[in-house]
C-alpha cells in the first residue's frame, strides 16, 4: 500500500477563484505516490495544450523533468495532444509511456460532420520514440510500484454505462464499425487506512464499471476517491441517477468530478455527497493519507 497520494490537477476546463492558472478543455493530473520504495511521479494524460500545461506545471512549482512514468488513459486529442513536445521537454529519455494497445487507431466522430478525434499528427509512436518516451501498451493491468497500478482494459459490465458519445474506428480491412473506447483504462491506487483511489480521465468504460474492476482487482474494501471525468455531460437523467445511485452504494469518501462531467452530473452528485463532492479547476490538489482532503492554489 502506499502511505499518502498527491493529486495535483494540472489542466482542466475550469480555475479555481482568482487562480493565475489556465483552463484549457482536457485533463492533465500531476500524481505524486509515496510508498515502501520511496516517491514516485506520474503523469495522467497531458491536455490538448503543452504550452498551458507547462504554464500552470512552472507556476505551481512542479517540475516535469521529475516525472517517472506518463500514463495516456485513452486516445481523445483532449488528452494525448502535445504529448511528443511535453515528452521531449522534460528532457527524458526511455520515459514510459503507458497506454492501450490500440490508441493509435482511427478514431473519429461523424457528426455534425467527419473528424479525427484521437491522437493527432505528431504524436505517433515514432514521434513519442524520437522525443525520448518508451511506449509500454498493454490491454493488461500494469503494475507500476506496490500500491499503484493502471486498470488496463474495463469490462463492460452495468446495463446503463456506454461511452457518452458516438465514435466510429475502421477495422484492419477498412470496414467502418462503431468505437466503444476499449483503450479506456484508469489508474488505482490503494492508500493505507484508506482504501482504494481511482483517478479516470473520461471515464468512458463507465465510472461504475471503472471502479467496481478496481476494487475487485486490488481486493480493496473501501472507496477512498474517484478522481476525474465522468463523460456524463450528454448524459439523460436516468443514466445520471443511476450512476449517483451505484457510487453512492460503494461510500466514497470523496467524489472530484470535472472536465467532461457535466453541470447535471456534477449537481446531481453534489446533491447525494454534500461536502464530499467537489469540482476539479487547474490548481486543485488532493491529498490523500491519513484523512481525505483538497486545498485549492
Amino acid at each position: 500500500m502506499l502511505q499518502k497520494l498527491i493529486v495535483t490537477v494540472l489542466a482542466e476546463d475550469s480555475v479555481p477563484y482568482e487562480s493565475p492558472l489556465l483552463g484549457q478543455h482536457g485533463l492533465s493530473l500531476w500524481v505524486e505516490a509515496l510508498g515502501p520504495g520511496g516517491r514516485r511521479k506520474i503523469l495522467v494524460d497531458v491536455g490538448q495544450n503543452h504550452e498551458a500545461l507547462l504554464y500552470n506545471a512552472e507556476r505551481l512549482g512542479i517540475d516535469l523533468a521529475d516525472v517517472d512514468a506518463v500514463v495516456l488513459t485513452h486516445c481523445h486529442y483532449d488528452h494525448t495532444k502535445g504529448v511528443t513536445a511535453l515528452v521531449r521537454a522534460t528532457g527524458r529519455r526511455d520515459l514510459p509511456v503507458i497506454a492501450h494497445p490500440s490508441l493509435f487507431r482511427p478514431h473519429f466522430v461523424v457528426r455534425p460532420f467527419i473528424e479525427h478525434v484521437g491522437v493527432m499528427d505528431g504524436d505517433g509512436p515514432e514521434e513519442l520514440a524520437d522525443a525520448g518516451a518508451r511506449l509500454l501498451l498493454t490491454a493488461d493491468p500494469l503494475p507500476l510500484m506496490e500500491g499503484l497500478m493502471t486498470t488496463g482494459e474495463v469490462p463492460r459490465q452495468t446495463d446503463f454505462e456506454s461511452p457518452g458519445i458516438d465514435l466510429f474506428t475502421l477495422d484492419d480491412a477498412g470496414r467502418l464499425k462503431e468505437d466503444a473506447v476499449m483503450d479506456d483504462l484508469s489508474l488505482l491506487a490503494v492508500v493505507e487506512g484508506q482504501g482504494l483511489v481511482v483517478l479516470t480521465g473520461c471515464s468512458h468504460a463507465g465510472i461504475v464499471n471503472i471502479v467496481r474492476h478496481g476494487l475487485a482487482l486490488t481486493g480493496s474494501h473501501e472507496l477512498a476517491a474517484v478522481i476525474g471525468g465522468l463523460h456524463l455531460v450528454e448524459a439523460d437523467e436516468s443514466r445520471i441517477d443511476r450512476t449517483v445511485a451505484a457510487l453512492e452504494a460503494l461510500h466514497p469518501k470523496l467524489v472530484a468530478a470535472g472536465h467532461c462531467t457535466g453541470f447535471r452530473a456534477q449537481a446531481a452528485l453534489y446533491g447525494t455527497f454534500k461536502a464530499a463532492f467537489q469540482t476539479l479547476g487547474s490548481g486543485r490538489r488532493f491529498v490523500i493519507s491519513g484523512q481525505v482532503h483538497d486545498s485549492q492554489t
